[in-house]
């Protein structure tokens, strides 16, 4: 009855293991949404566009308008970070990210590295401390 009852637990964690490995990769577009969303809820961080200064919530509003623009032009998450999350599509000027400790970052380099960790994840997702790494 013992050996019974481990084989249950076996078969029923190898079920449950072969669920998360079988999981669908993510689309371009989830993880183009999950580089807004990290800018969004990075804390105490701001969003440098022309020489302004905005929050996570303003960036990311901004964010979603130059993608809605852009459309069919941004088939990747790499289109969207060189195309519309790297500069000023008036000025030119490099946008930038401001983190909470004062340190500056060109915005194309700080969504280059996110997306290579959302890549690396195995569930797809940043943790909680990959955000606050920068």
């Amino acid at each position: 009855m013992r050996m019974l009852h481990r084989l249950r637990w076996a078969l029923c964690l190898g079920f449950l293991f072969s669920a998360f490995a079988s999981a669908a990769p993510l689309t371009e577009q989830q993880k183009i949404d999950m580089l807004i969303h990290s800018v969004e809820t990075l804390p105490g961080a701001h969003f440098i566009r022309n020489g302004s200064s905005y929050d996570g919530k303003a960036a990311a509003d901004h964010l979603q308008a130059k993608r809605k623009y852009a459309g069919s032009h941004i088939t990747t998450a790499s289109d969207f970070i060189d195309k519309c999350a790297s500069k000023s599509s008036m000025s030119g000027l490099p946008y930038q990210v401001q983190f909470a400790n004062g340190k500056t970052e060109e915005a194309g380099v700080f969504f280059h590295d996110e997306l290579k960790q959302i890549e690396a994840s195995p569930t797809g997702s940043l943790s909680a401390g990959a955000a606050l790494a920068h």
